[in-house]
């Protein structure tokens, strides 16, 4: 569990949460999703604490990295990283999302589906980012 490997695999996918998720979610999916926003009201921070999005980031890339290694069992290929990521959009973005469409209003459903298809995109690059760690770490040993 705190492998090198894994180590450095949470860095990459820790560094791509925090930079991907501006590009992603604050650079391309901002000027949309601000068009499907909910009724709800002063849910979205003006300006986001940055300390404690990189240290969310870095768990969530120590998680991602975790349960991908355990997932992927020795075979590290960019498709079994990209297959990996589509597993927890598919959980995340499309599953949760629903939940959330069905008891908040966050998002309109158009909004809904946009962010999980943002989220598809997000999490096939962490899962293929991880999956080069693995494989690079593993054929030096």
């Amino acid at each position: 569990m705190f492998s090198k490997t894994n180590l450095i695999s949470t860095l990459v996918t820790a560094l791509w949460g925090f930079l991907g998720g501006y590009l992603l979610w604050g650079l391309i999916g901002d000027p949309f999703m601000k068009d499907h926003l909910g009724t709800a009201t002063g849910t979205i921070k003006e300006t986001p604490d940055f300390g404690t999005l990189a240290f969310g980031c870095l768990i969530s890339g120590f998680a991602f990295s975790t349960l991908y290694s355990k997932w992927a069992r020795g075979s590290h290929s960019s498709s079994q990283g990209a297959q990996f990521g589509i597993w927890i959009a598919i959980f995340l973005g499309i599953g949760n999302g629903l939940i959330e469409y069905a008891t908040a209003n966050l998002l309109d459903l158009t909004g809904t589906i946009t962010n999980a298809l943002i989220y598809i995109v997000f999490f096939i690059v962490m899962g293929v980012l991880a999956s080069l760690v693995y494989n690079k770490m593993s054929t030096k040993n």
